[in-house]
């Protein structure tokens, strides 16, 4: 639609709202609704929006450690503005218009996950590259509603369904009005699937959402998440996209995958008919620039304590810095086979993170690895990735990996000063909630015994 389109069916809309969200820093939408006069007059300006959600943690408590935003500042208005480019309706609420913002901030200062996204993006269109990229996420289904959850504790869910059923025809048609839900109605919300099925697990589904530019999916992801969330709720189902919910159970990825194409985006410059496995030089280089980039950002695609107990071995998650061809056990998985589809899976990422924030880490290591014109030197991986740690490891916790970005020249090269001080921030707070919480594991092992 054109912009007076959008402007038209906004002033025409019955209800005389919209519903506009900006995401902080976990990649949690926060956002309102206005009235359609109120967004009229702002469309094509900026907006006052409270900073405070980039200075407080999923759970609304303020940070205590940030200098960005805090009590020193009094949190006021940071200057926000909607990019009509993200116009969406809503089909679960009566098309209510929507629309996507971002903080307008400069180049020193820049916490916003969105803008951060279209900085690094900007960079591969200077390089005259045009990147395409897709991410797929995993997730749980539990017959609970946030009440009960709450009541129970979060402990003897209900699962959507039992067993392991990965694949599973069955299993789709047993709860097929959500699952069909899913796939009709995030197709008109503009967030179109290539595939959606059941994977190994109680309740477990997986969506590939279709490829497209940088930033239309990077929208597309962060809306994905809370639109299943949404969709769910309207089944009466909970949704999550934890990294892992049980030790005795596979995690949930978030695997992104990417190409690199040239400027006029019709010819994929990582493929190469003659090169080792198909691979180009150039898609060499943003290999290597991942294996050399990825330990130093890693709280970017494993942002949370929970994520980290994903990344363990056999559980279908990478603990390796490994890359190879069409193999799921490393970190790096090239998948050659032809000129349309040869692209990069980094499976790294899991479902929890912000897909701002991992679409941007992944996308500027590559990147580096290009301008810099690195060599893959590192042998491909045969066989299992979790015994090959010729390359080293990933950190094992948050904390680890947080010191080492908060530290790394490299990290601060690649996503401005400005950002990685705020976020490394977040993550240091986060470990520190996570460090004074008692947990089921030590009541179970020291309450008698010690």
């Amino acid at each position: 639609m054109t912009k007076e389109e959008i402007l038209y069916y906004v002033r025409d809309y019955p209800a005389g709202k919209v519903k506009i969200a900006v995401t902080d820093i976990d990649g949690v939408l926060r956002g309102k609704y206005i009235s359609a006069e109120k967004f009229l007059s702002i469309a094509e300006n900026s907006f006052g929006f409270c900073d405070v959600v980039f200075g407080w943690d999923m759970a609304d408590v303020a940070y205590d450690n940030a200098t960005y935003t805090g009590w020193h500042t009094g949190y006021p208005d940071a200057s926000a503005r909607v990019d009509l480019t993200t116009f969406r309706k809503i089909p679960w609420e009566n098309d209510i218009p929507f629309f996507l913002g971002e903080l307008v901030e400069n180049q020193n200062d820049q916490v916003c996950p969105r803008q951060l996204v279209k900085k690094i993006e900007s960079q591969a269109v200077e390089m005259g590259l045009t990147p395409y990229i897709a991410q797929e996420f995993e997730w749980f289904n539990f017959e609970e509603t946030p009440q009960t959850a709450a009541d129970k504790n979060f402990h003897g869910l209900k699962p959507l369904t039992p067993g392991m059923f990965g694949y599973s025809i069955l299993r789709s048609t047993l709860k097929n009005e959500f699952f069909s839900d899913l796939f009709d109605q995030l197709k008109k919300f503009g967030v179109p699937l290539e595939g959606l099925h059941t994977e190994t697990g109680p309740g477990v589904y997986e969506a590939a959402i279709q490829y497209g530019k940088t930033i239309e999916s990077a929208d597309r992801a962060v809306l994905f998440k809370t639109a299943v969330k949404e969709l769910a709720y309207k089944h009466g189902i909970m949704a999550t996209f934890m990294a892992k919910i049980s030790e005795q159970l596979p995690g949930c990825g978030g695997h992104i995958h990417q190409s690199i194409w040239d400027k006029e985006g019709t010819r994929n410059l990582f493929h190469d008919e003659n090169g080792d496995h198909k691979m180009s030089e150039l898609m060499k280089s943003y290999v290597a620039g991942q294996l050399l980039c990825l330990p130093h950002i890693l709280p970017m695609i494993a942002p949370t304590v929970n994520s980290y107990k994903r990344l363990v071995e056999g559980a279908w998650a990478p603990t390796t810095v490994t890359w190879g061809v069409d193999n799921r056990t490393v970190a790096l998985r090239a998948l050659t086979g032809g000129s349309k589809s040869c692209r990069l899976e980094t499976r790294v990422v899991g479902a929890d993170t912000n897909p701002y924030l991992a679409i941007a880490a992944c996308l500027a290591a590559g990147l580096y690895g290009i301008k810099n014109n690195l060599s893959l030197d590192q042998p491909m991986t045969v066989g299992n990735g979790y015994t090959d740690e010729s390359n080293g490891r990933f950190s094992k916790n948050l904390i680890d990996a947080t010191i080492k970005m908060r530290d790394s020249k490299l990290a601060n090269e690649l996503l401005g000063e400005g950002f990685v001080k705020h976020f490394t921030q977040t993550r240091e707070w986060e470990w520190r909630q996570f460090s004074k919480s008692v947990t089921d594991w030590e009541m179970k092992r020291y309450f008698e015994i010690i």
